[in-house]
């Protein structure tokens, strides 16, 4: 055998030595880095296993909590809507049956530690606490938001379940307290508000109620929390005002914890197979890996998506549209938005309930999905919202070939089970030129346009104009000065007279809102009446004029008096309660009262409409119908709701200055309402001549410029002391009446 040279041997032993040393610390480093890796994700997933077992332990606590104060409120209804409370505790001798109900059951009792019946003018009429008399107060036991609950039950309508809970701190700790009104089983209770009694009961959540909630739902060291417990551990207690009360906290079991140290030998001892386990490791990581990153991405779709319609969600349409203004701007195309809202949905949704309106709005979906196209991005945004994305060349075109499709697919009804509904759509347009308009911009331009739509007549589409901006700022700061001048009672209510036909002597006026906008001036009813309507504050401005007409009329005792009702406070359930409570607080006659609507609300809600005058009605009010003759005029509803007066509208009056055809239309107006048996009042006379004529065509009522314009009470006060002097006018002054 030959031998390599001595001074060759050296260098390959030290290659060979060189490599196998680069090799084993390659695999001491991929062998370490392997270790690492399983430890660490064995350490993630411990730690993931110990959020979820905290999360639940959240949320069992935090559900705990629900039942105990749920259990209180149905203790609770039990003992408030009892026939033998309303019986025993209204009555003179009935303490003893009290006490033994309500005072001695507070003894060991799981139900409930106290037991107290006040009056509506907060008094203590029996306070009990573990079955003794308590010897504190009230407003000194109990935080303050025991007299917000107990303000909110005392104003609530009795056949609509008043009752209250809420946990609030005590002299003792914290504990659920219930607020209720002593009442029949079946919610009559002929007692008037002054003279009704409430229960209160109250359930202390002490160390030992703690613990047993903790055996209940299988809470580990469920207990009251102090500074030192972790804040990711623990449930707040508030009260009704937000007021924090306690902590519950909980000894987190930490499973993920307990399987780290279980599985950690195994995989010491799976090292050892490095090779085979390394591979099956490196593989299994993968797959798990890739399943991982498809369930995030599956996610995240989801996410996007909005479960009724199918369609995108807001947060996936305002990441789309972000896409697309981008793309455009670096594509230098348009991007054209439009953004609808059903006209008519609410209604809809009222009238046959939430399944209706969910099928609805599906329905929707897939017919503006047909119409729209792939091309275009579709979301829907809100309850009744949806917006429609794309790009395009020719942005005013595009715009209105969409616009026209969408309209004219909401001219046809919507067919759902045996229902017909029938609903609309008002559209805004914007337009982000070449992507220079961004999308939160874009949608806020869009959705100013729609409600321009929507105040100009709805079924429409409009496009943005900047002009709207300072519409819009103007209206807005015309919404806030409204909201102040109406809460701090700052609107002024006017009068306008009502005359008897025959001798022209006042027997009624019509109530009428006025605002001296601070800083600008008198700003017409055409004006922020409408602004009241589309934001909430007609209910609030409504039942202000009627309160202030009503304590007005009183010095007035002959007089009739004419309230205007709106469409937006016709729609409120409660109206007809209402209404009844301002006649009980202002001692006024209901039946001197005439309720003034507009034929609108009766076209698009009869049954509805059928249902709130039948309660307006059992109150005493007339009801008239106002401006008949300036729109729908239909002698169907004349005779389907019986009006107990019809308001000609000053159209028609007017109109007598151009000749016989006005008066002979007036003439049928009035004849067909005298058929119905329904007196007529003739609005809008301003002229002698008027005012003859609509005599003789046999109006018991008038009332316009001629007679007096809109005036203070003090006016009317003038006219209404001349009238009991003179019962006919032996001449005439301008205003048409003998003052």
């Amino acid at each position: 055998m030959r031998l390599f040279p001595p001074h060759l041997r050296r260098p390959v032993s030290v290659g060979r030595r060189a490599t196998g040393i680069l090799m084993l610390f390659a695999f001491a480093l991929v062998v370490l880095l392997v270790t690492i890796f399983i430890l660490t994700a064995v350490s993630r997933i411990a730690a993931y296993a110990n959020n979820l077992d905290d999360d639940r332990s959240r949320q069992t606590t935090a559900g705990a909590l629900h039942t105990f104060q749920d259990q209180l409120r149905a203790t609770l209804g039990d003992y408030a809507a009892w026939d033998d409370a309303a019986q025993f505790v209204y009555a003179p001798d009935g303490q003893e049956w009290v006490v033994n109900n309500y005072g001695d059951m507070t003894a060991d009792s799981p139900l409930f530690d106290i037991a107290l019946v006040m009056d509506a003018q907060r008094n203590v009429l029996l306070a009990y606490q573990d079955g003794k008399p308590a010897s504190w107060l009230p407003r000194n036991y109990f935080d303050g938001s025991l007299w917000t609950l107990f303000d909110r039950v005392r104003s609530f309508d009795p056949q609509v379940t008043p009752e209250a809970t809420g946990f609030m701190r005590t002299g003792r700790g914290v504990a659920a307290v219930g607020i209720a009104l002593i009442r029949p089983k079946s919610g009559r209770l002929d007692k008037p508000g002054d003279q009704r009694r409430f229960l209160v009961l109250a359930r202390h959540l002490d160390e030992k109620r703690v613990g047993a909630l903790a055996n209940t739902y299988v809470i580990e060291g469920l207990h009251f929390a102090n500074g030192s417990t972790f804040p990711s551990k623990t449930v707040e207690i508030r009260n009704v005002h937000g007021q924090l009360l306690a902590e519950l906290g909980w000894q987190s079991r930490r499973p993920g914890d307990l399987g780290y140290t279980e599985v950690r030998p195994l995989v010491y001892c799976a090292l050892a197979m490095v090779g085979l386990f390394f591979l099956l490791l490196f593989v299994s990581g993968t797959n798990m890996l890739d399943r991982l990153k498809a369930d995030e991405a599956a996610a995240r779709q989801l996410a996007m998506r909005d479960r009724l319609s199918g369609l995108m969600n807001r947060a996936g349409f305002f990441a789309a549209l972000e896409d697309l203004v981008q793309a455009g701007r670096a594509k230098n195309v348009d991007i054209l938005l439009l953004y609808l809202d059903l006209d008519g949905f609410k209604e809809v949704n009222d009238a046959y309930g939430h399944g209706t309106g969910d099928q609805l709005i599906r329905g929707v979906a897939a017919g503006l999905k047909a119409l729209v196209g792939p091309e275009a991005v579709l979301a829907r945004v809100g309850g009744d919202e949806f917006a429609v994305v794309l790009s395009t060349a020719d942005a005013p075109a595009t715009a209105a070939i969409f616009c026209d499709r969408i309209l004219g697919f909401f001219d046809e009804p919507f067919i759902i089970g045996e229902r017909v509904a029938t609903i609309g759509t008002s559209i805004g347009t914007a337009v982000s030129a070449r992507g220079t308009v961004s999308g939160e911009e874009l949608v806020r331009r869009a959705d100013m346009a729609m409600y321009r739509a929507k105040e100009t007549g709805r079924g429409r589409a409009e496009d943005y104009h900047p002009e709207m901006d300072a519409e819009r700022e103007e209206r807005n700061m015309l919404e806030i000065d409204l909201r102040i001048a109406i809460e701090r009672r700052e609107l002024a209510v006017v009068y306008q007279p009502v005359v008897d036909a025959e001798d022209w002597r006042l027997i009624g006026v019509e109530a009428l809102a006025r605002w001296n906008r601070k800083g600008y001036g008198p700003v017409s009813p055409e004006i922020f009446i409408p602004i009241a309507e589309s934001t909430g504050l007609i209910d609030q401005l409504g039942l202000f004029v009627l309160h202030r007409a009503c304590e007005t009329v009183r010095q007035w005792p002959e007089i009739k008096l004419a309230v205007n009702i709106s469409p937006g406070q016709f729609r409120d359930p409660g109206f007809a309660v209402h209404v009844g409570s301002v006649f009980q607080k202002t001692a006024v006659d209901p039946a001197r009262i005439t309720l003034e609507m507009t034929e609108g609300y009766f076209i698009q809600n009869p049954e509805r409409a059928r249902a709130a005058i039948t309660k307006l009605r059992q109150l005493g009010v007339s009801i008239a119908l106002d401006d008949f003759g300036a729109g729908f005029s239909s002698v169907g509803y004349l005779r389907q709701f019986g009006f107990d007066r019809m308001k000609i509208d000053k159209s028609l009056v007017q109109a007598l200055d151009e000749g016989n055809r006005a008066a002979d239309l007036l003439q049928a107006t009035v004849a067909l309402a005298r058929s119905l048996e329904i007196p007529v009042t003739a609005e809008g006379v301003e002229t002698q001549s008027q005012a003859l004529q609509l005599q003789l065509t046999g109006c018991d009522e008038l009332q316009g410029y001629f007679f007096g314009k809109p005036m203070a009470a003090e006016e009317i006060d003038k006219i209404y002391m001349a009238r009991n002097k003179r019962r006919a006018p032996t001449g005439l002054r301008s205003s048409g009446l003998e003052i």
